[in-house]
């Protein structure tokens, strides 16, 4: 059987107010890092549906995506641990910009996730070092230049949200 290459698809939403983005502070393999609230697309969802939930998961605020930043591709080397060997995972991220809504104070965060926080731009390039994947600080500069693309160019066929749908 031949191997076949797949991405992992993920999403991310990159949220400024007054000139901070929201960023969380998470458990990684490397220590704590910082992402942007950003997580994997799950079966049965379209993009739009992850990011929201994903937003949700990591932060406890609502947030309703308004455009498209960008899409990134990403590959990181995932070094062998005492259980798992080494592997080479590439990300496909779709990044997301929008309002963000009310916070629920009684939400409980994702696992893994410390806390929230909002860091300029000077507070991210600084803290580069502790930064979970890359691509935090690409979003987040093309955010700041203004690249927004229309959601509808991206299509999720009503297949996805059907169990067994085709392929």
């Amino acid at each position: 059987m031949t191997y076949r290459w797949k991405p992992s698809v993920t999403v991310a939403g990159i949220i400024e107010k007054n000139g901070r983005s929201l960023l969380v502070e998470e458990h990684t393999p490397k220590g704590l890092m910082f992402n942007n609230p950003a997580g994997h697309l799950d079966p049965g969802e379209s993009p739009l549906q992850a990011c929201v939930r994903e937003v949700l998961e990591e932060t406890a605020y609502a947030f309703t995506p308004t455009a498209l930043v960008g899409i990134y591709l990403s590959r990181f080397s995932k070094p062998a641990s005492p259980d798992d060997p080494d592997e080479d995972i590439t990300y496909l991220r779709f990044a997301f910009t929008g309002e963000l809504g009310a916070h629920d104070p009684t939400r409980k965060l994702d696992t893994g996730i410390v806390r929230t926080l909002w860091m300029s731009m000077e507070e991210m390039q600084a803290s580069h070092a502790r930064h979970r994947s890359r691509l935090l600080i690409r979003c987040a500069q093309d955010h700041a230049r203004g690249i927004r693309f229309p959601l509808d160019i991206i299509y999720t066929d009503a297949g996805v949200y059907q169990a067994g749908g085709p392929a």
